[in-house]
């Protein structure tokens, strides 16, 4: 028999060279090899980052149609708030930027959670950089994290492959309103933390669970769905007697960054809901358990008035579908927890309806069966539908920031 020679090229592959072979071809097969390796591991970064430039592509476009400067498009709204904490704090917020009602208090900014101007703050310390530069370039770079952990979320589910993980990838930069993704929002930030405290929950990883939800806490209330998603996965864990002492970690560190916060508020404000009456007095935003949704609804679909309200409605009904087949197909318990958790706080809050479709961003984990189901499409299907979605994503996202007048 011809002996071999085993070449590691790395933990997870290896290549069998002939000795016989000339060393050229030795060496081909070797470089093929690692352009794989390189090409796989590239993959969820070029995929985002595609089907994200085709989105400010398509802005751009939409800008010059409405005359709107694409920077003060993507840095509109919430955005100016973020980059107004990052450059002085909660403390020196421009005086010009004020809640829903046009008023401002002391405690106005505290609407805002930190993590992420706190990020963009220390971006803005690097030589050269500006304050929205470094904003732009926390949310770029929170995408692609978050890129990471949704193909790792795409393996490790059941009936998952790599394949899987990459769809999921585009499914979630072509979102609806995925635009926020590009914007000098939070969305990406916290997306980023949630996929990988969830890739935690999956891979029995608590330690990594507990921090990046601890993490995420600090960056949007919606981390809310995501500790009641890993605590009580913890819990289940605990329970079994299953991984020693790492439960009880994870569950005891997850909810520290959102108990941390709204703490923060209650002190700074002398009440204990602080947080939740800032937000009542400056956007009129409270749970009300479905009520103002319900009339939005019934509402737009009599009297359609625009086509952002009409469609957000109808995202809003997918999202519950998209729940109702993550039950049907098995999708792990804490990953349909975590999203449905995502999408009741979206329903239940009486706040801004048009912002209905960005809050749905962070239910990631509702798309992983409809990128399963793809993903085991023929390639030119699968392709069909997902540049389908990227271009109407493009055109939403930029209708949304372009030609919708109110805020997201």
């Amino acid at each position: 028999m011809t002996g071999t020679t085993l070449v590691v090229v790395s933990t997870a592959e290896a290549v069998h060279v002939d000795p016989e072979d000339p060393p050229h071809a030795a060496r081909e097969r070797l470089a093929r090899a690692v352009r794989h390796r390189v090409v796989l591991a590239a993959a969820p970064a070029v995929l985002y980052l595609v089907v994200r430039e085709v989105g400010l592509f398509v802005l751009v476009l939409m800008a010059g149609r409405w005359d709107k400067d694409v920077s003060r498009a993507l840095t509109s709204w919430d955005g100016q708030w973020f980059l107004g904490i990052a450059a002085g704090g909660y403390d020196d917020v421009p005086r010009g930027l004020v809640d829903a009602f046009s008023r401002r208090t002391a405690e106005t900014p505290l609407a805002f959670f930190p993590g992420y101007p706190a990020l963009v703050r220390w971006a803005d310390g690097l030589p050269g950089v500006t304050v929205v530069g470094a904003a732009f370039a926390v949310s770029l770079v929170s995408g692609v994290v978050c890129a990471y952990g949704l193909h790792r979320l795409g393996r490790a589910v059941f009936g998952g492959s790599r394949r899987a993980g990459l769809v999921l990838v585009v499914l979630f930069a072509a979102s609806p309103m995925a635009v926020v993704l590009s914007m000098t929002y939070s969305e990406a930030t916290f997306c980023a933390f949630a996929a990988w405290a969830l890739v935690g929950v999956l891979e029995r990883r608590w330690l990594l669970a507990g921090l990046c939800c601890a993490a995420a806490g600090l960056v949007r209330p919606t981390a809310a769905a995501l500790v009641l998603a890993v605590c009580a996965a913890a819990v289940v864990a605990v329970v079994r007697r299953e991984d020693g002492w790492r439960p009880w970690a994870g569950a005891a560190v997850a909810p520290l960054g959102l108990l941390g916060y709204l703490g923060y508020v209650a002190v700074r404000t002398g009440q204990w809901d602080g947080w939740f009456a800032v937000q009542q007095r400056g956007w009129d935003s409270r749970f009300d358990g479905g009520a103002a949704t319900w009339k939005f609804a019934l509402l737009v679909l009599g009297d359609p008035r625009s086509v952002l309200e009409l469609a957000t409605v109808w995202f809003l009904v997918v999202a519950i579908a998209l729940v109702v087949l993550g039950l049907r197909r098995g999708l792990e318990w804490p990953l349909v927890l975590y999203g449905a958790g995502v999408l009741v706080m979206d329903l239940g809050s009486n706040g801004l309806m048009n912002s209905k479709a960005r809050l749905l961003l962070p239910a990631f984990t509702l798309l992983i069966p409809p990128a399963l189901a793809l993903a085991r499409r023929r390639t030119s299907t699968a392709v069909a539908v997902l540049c389908g979605a990227v271009l109407f994503s493009a055109w939403f996202g930029a209708y949304a920031i372009t030609a919708w007048q109110y805020a997201i």
